[in-house]
Parts: C-alpha cells; structure tokens; sequence
C-alpha cells in the first residue's frame, strides 16, 4: 500500500492541490480577512488609518483613566457620544503630532531617556539603598501596564521625541506686561450693578393646576418621571482575604518557618562607630589627594598611640562638619546603611579596635568602632502570632495564583451560572439588589467598583443572562457576576410620581409668571428709568465669588460699555427672573509686582496654548486629516456657535 503511495506521489500531490487550495482561496482567505479587520476606518492622519478597535481600545483606557481618579463619576457621562468623540480627536491629535515628529526628524538621545527616567518619581522609587535600580520591581512595573521594559523605554522616548513639536512654540511665546493688562482688563472688568428678582417661589400661591393639567404635563415629560435601571444580582468573589481566613496550620509548620526566618526575625546586627574625615573627591589632582592622604596617615598615627584622644582629634580635624561636632560619633548603623568601603570595614573591626586608612567617594576615613548591638532573637511563643499571619498570608497568595485561573476559565466556560464555579472552589454565591449603574457611594466597595459595574450592564449580561468575566476589583481580589433580574427604567405610574409632577408643573408655571412680571417692569422702565426701584449697587467681575446667578453676571458684562447705563433683563429658567441696571465700570485695582508678573506668566501660558491650537490646526490641514465619524449633534452645535 505505501509502495503504491510512493509511485503514485505526484498524482496524490497533484490532486492535494486541487482539493487544498480552492477551500483555502474560499474559506482560508475569508476567516484571514475577518482576522485582519479591525473595524470601520473612523479617520485618516496622511493616509494612516485609524480604525474602530483602535478608537473602542483608546477609549476604554481613557474611560479607566478617569474612573481612577474619580470613581464616583455617572459612568453615563463617559460612555457619552461626546466623550466618545472626545477620545477620537485625541488621538488623532497624537498621530498628528508623531508624524509631525517623523518627518522632522526630532529623537530623544538616550541620554535624555536616562535622565528621565532617573526623574520619574515612580522609577525613582525602585531603587535601593546603594542607589540601583531593583529590575525585578521594574519589570513589575512596565507588566502592569502591559509591556516589557523595554516597550516601555521605547514608548517614554517615543512621547519625549512628539513633546518636543509643540514644546518649542510653547516655550518660545512671551508676553509683555502691556499685552497681558490689556487682555486681563478686558477679562476681568469689574462693573457696578443693581438688581431686582422676581423668584418663582413668589408666584407659587397664584398657581392652579388642574388633573388634567397634570396629566398633560406628565405624558409630554415622560423622561423626567422614570424609574433608575437597576439588578439583582448574585456574585463571586475570589479574594486572598477569603482563603487566609479558611487555611489551618499545622504546628510544626509553624515551628519550620520559625527556623527558617531566625535571622530576619531577629534583625540585623548593628555597630557604633566613630569616624575622621579628610575631604577627597575623585576627581581631586593627583598631588592633592597625595596631600590628603598623608594628612590622614599623620592623624592615623597620633590615635593609635593614644587612642582615648581619637574624639578630639576628631573635633579638631575631621571634615565632616556633621559628626565631628559630636567627636566623630556617627551612633548605630546596620548594612546597607554607609558607603561599601566604610561598611567592610566598620564590620571586620572589634570592639574597640582603629581601622586603617578606608578611602570612599567622599575621602579617606579613619574609624574607631566603639560598639556592637547583637541581634535578639524572639522566642518562638513570642512571635506565634505573626508568624501564623505571615505564613497563611503566603499560603493564601499562593493559593490564590493557583485559583485565579480557574476562576477566570470557569466562569466563562459555565457561563450560564454561577453555583457550579462556587462548589468547586467552594466559594460563597452572594447576592445584591437594586444595584445600579452608577457606584453608590459608601457602598460595598466590590460592588462599586466600576469596571464590575460596566461588565454587569453590558448588554451580553442583560441580554443573556450570562456570568461576566472575572474582573480585578482590587489587588488579588476577582469578582464575577450575573444578573438574575433586570428592572430598565420605566416611566412609573401618573398615581405613584403625581405628587412630582404637581411640584415640577407648578415650579414651570411659577417661574413663567415670573418672567411675564418681570419684563413687564422691565418694558415700563426703560420707558421711565427713574422709576426702577432697583437694589443696592454691587460690583461684579470673573474673578470674583459670585454673589449672584451667573446668567446675571454673564448679563451685565455683555451690556455695551458706550451706552452704559443700561437696563438688561435676564430669564433665570426655573429660578424667575431678573432685571439688572448696568451703571458703569469699577477700575481694578492696581496689581502688586508679585502678582503683575504672575498674571504675565499666565497669560503667556494660555497664549502659548492658542499658538500650539493654531499650529496643531494648520498641521492637521497638512497632513490631510480625515475625520469619517459623525461628530455629535451637541458638539456640532458648539462649533457652530463659534465666532
């Protein structure tokens, strides 16, 4: 049979091909498209594409960004088709910008890569006492951002390198003290008002609304009397702190770790030391170090024959203006705590004993060890508690790596619920009601998290019912969730919210009357100025708190300065009405030095900001940018308004 094979191998080989790569052309390529795309092309930077994936991924980082950093915000607000927009023309701000970078050929040195990075506050926090880098902790630290160090350096010196387009113009602008007090006078002028309100609450007693008003006004706001969408749901959670409280521990492994962790249990020993100090820095010339050096052996000499003196030849000699006030004393200090060569040799003294000439960055140093502090070792009673804590703890973090991935694996797999994950992890199924979107403040701290709470009310979750991913609501802690019942926001019953539409209707009404009387006064005013009765004159400006509604601040520095004094009347929506008579402008008074040059610096600051607006503009028109998603209505209208 493999003989016929053999003969045969061309015809087989030939008839492989035709069988082989008609499918793979038909569904090979097909599924090879499908894996390639990524999406919708949303917008073009010089010819670039960005596509959907890239704009949801850029997005969905943005959106963890600010929940970080505020947890309680409506996560409504970032799932918004603003903030969505929001993100595209930030990142197709950015690929502007790095390809304003390639094509000017800015690179980062990788000098100034290192001194960055030496400066990153959260780099410089990886370094040990002797001053290097711990590279464990520093792996760490790019893996919690999904990348390898070095990704991590290639992206610091990628945003380093597209820093350097807009930095040049920023930093270039300067502003004169007669620009800024220009603009700062305009901006922040100061005028003098009266004003005269007539509140909705006024009116209230000459409203009357009937049912049917009622019912009217009930079906045509149907959005403002809605129930808040909210679950019930069960849920898992797989913490360390649940799995240290279940681990037992047996006595004698209790008695081994205590063996084991004798010496860091114990602490380090410790050594006193006195010390003399003859500057010498590196890069001293040759024959003044030999100067220092002899200098040292001389002092040397003198404390060995007659070492009771060594403190006062430390207080008469020693350039180390700290220490030598105190004879040299330099109290206790365990390893790790002074300069390699001090620390060898302070360690191989006794008691006692006067070390030779010890040469450090710093000079050349003569020691005096004046005692040893042993390490006391705990009993093992003593420490029972902590080691117990200690132990389980590393039981338990272990446990938990094991399980974290069976968790994760499980629910997915048995995604139509969650019991069977809970027996065989033998974890507690736990349950919660009327959870919302929105975290509840001061509530479990699981269930307001809001990466839980997006993977809850997704619409996979709702729609089928389905567990949610495991989701890392804090350190070592995955939590999975699954909705047993979905309550949407509905328009609840005219008998349950009457009492909410007759407020709501009658605050409207209130606030219409209001108006009608208050541009009824201001019409006859206008005819007859000296009739307005108006309040006591106040000054108002932006920089100001404001003691008034800012729609009738806003109002009254719009009203023209030639024609001041001048009547405006402003609409305060649900809160009444307003008329403001405009008497004139107040003069600012005169800036210190201080702060003259302060408001100079700022300005020069938000004028550096239009010129890098106006630069990024004239960019985007260089390198042809397309944006194809919509932009939304709102932000259209913005724009719009724009002069």
């Amino acid at each position: 049979m493999f003989d016929s094979i053999r003969n045969n191998s061309k015809i087989l080989m030939g008839l492989l091909f035709l069988l082989v790569i008609p499918s793979f052309v038909l569904f090979g390529m097909e599924g090879y498209s499908r894996f390639e795309d990524k999406g919708a092309v949303v917008a073009k930077v010089d010819g670039q594409k960005i596509n959907q994936s890239e704009w949801d991924a850029a997005h969905q980082a943005e959106v963890e960004r600010i929940r970080a950093s505020m947890p309680n915000l409506d996560p409504k607000l970032l799932d918004s088709a603003e903030a969505r927009y929001a993100t595209l023309d930030r990142l197709v701000n950015d690929r502007v910008i790095a390809r304003a970078s390639e094509k000017q050929l800015l690179v980062t040195s990788d000098q100034r890569l290192a001194r960055y990075l030496q400066q990153d506050p959260s780099i410089a926090g990886l370094r040990g006492a002797d001053g290097k880098l711990d590279m464990e902790r520093y792996r760490q630290l790019a893996a919690s951002q999904g990348m390898t160090p070095e990704m991590l350096e290639a992206r610091v010196r990628r945003d380093l390198s597209n820093q350097q387009v807009l930095a040049g113009l920023q930093g270039s602008v300067f502003a004169t003290q007669r620009q800024t007090d220009m603009a700062l006078d305009a901006y922040l002028q100061r005028r003098e008002i009266q004003v005269k309100r007539w509140t909705s609450a006024d009116f209230a007693t000459k409203v009357e609304v009937s049912d049917a008003d009622l019912q009217r006004f009930y079906q045509d706001n149907p959005d403002r009397f809605r129930s808040v969408e909210n679950v019930d749901i069960e849920y898992l959670v797989l913490d360390v702190g649940a799995l240290q409280a279940k681990i037992e521990l047996p006595e004698q492994d209790l008695k081994t770790y205590y063996e084991q962790n004798l010496q860091r249990l114990a602490g380090q020993e410790q050594r006193r030391a006195s010390h003399i100090l003859i500057n010498a820095a590196k890069d001293l010339p040759v024959a003044d170090k030999q100067k220092a050096r002899a200098k040292a052996e001389g002092l040397l000499a003198a404390v060995r024959k007659a070492p009771k003196t060594f403190a006062e030849a430390a207080r008469k000699n020693s350039d180390d203006s700290g220490s030598a006030a105190r004879g040299g004393d330099l109290d206790f200090f365990a390893r790790g705590a002074m300069v390699k060569p001090f620390e060898d040799a302070a360690f191989a003294l006794e008691k006692g004993q006067i070390s030779d000439i010890v040469e450090s960055d710093f000079g050349f140093h003569i020691i005096q060890l004046t005692d040893i502090k042993l390490p006391q070792v705990p009993s093992f009673e003593s420490m029972r508690p902590q080691l117990a804590s200690d132990l389980r703890k590393q039981q338990a973090q272990r446990q938990f790596a094991e399980l974290a991935e069976t968790f994760s694996n499980s629910v997915y797999e048995q995604s139509d619920s969650l019991t069977p994950v809970a027996e065989k992890l033998k974890l507690t199924l736990q349950k919660a009601q009327g959870v919302t979107r929105t975290p509840a403040v001061g509530g479990n701290s699981v269930l307001a998290n809001p990466k839980l709470l997006q993977a809850v009310f997704s619409d996979d979750a709702i729609a089928k019912r389905r567990n949610t991913a495991a989701v890392e609501v804090a350190s070592n802690t995955l939590v999975s969730a699954r909705i047993v019942n979905h309550r949407p926001a509905t328009v609840l019953p005219f008998q349950e919210v009457k009492a909410d539409v007759r407020r709501l209707l009658t605050q409207s009404k209130s606030s219409e009357l209001a108006k009608a009387e208050g541009q009824a006064r201001l019409a006859s005013w206008k005819a007859d100025p000296g009739q307005a009765p108006l309040g006591i004159a106040l000054t108002v400006s932006r920089d100001q708190a404001p003691t008034q509604p800012q729609a009738v601040i806003d109002a009254a520095l719009r009203a023209d300065p030639a024609k001041l004094p001048a009547l405006v009347g402003v609409d305060l929506g649900l809160q009444g009405y307003a008329v403001v008579r405009v008497n004139k402008i107040v003069t600012r008074p005169e800036a210190t030095a201080q702060q003259a040059e302060q408001s100079r610096q700022q300005f020069a600051r938000l004028w550096g900001q239009a010129e890098s607006q106006a630069y990024l503009d004239s960019l985007k028109s260089t390198f042809k940018v397309q944006i194809f998603a919509e932009k939304p209505k709102k932000l259209s209208m913005l724009s719009a308004e724009k002069p």
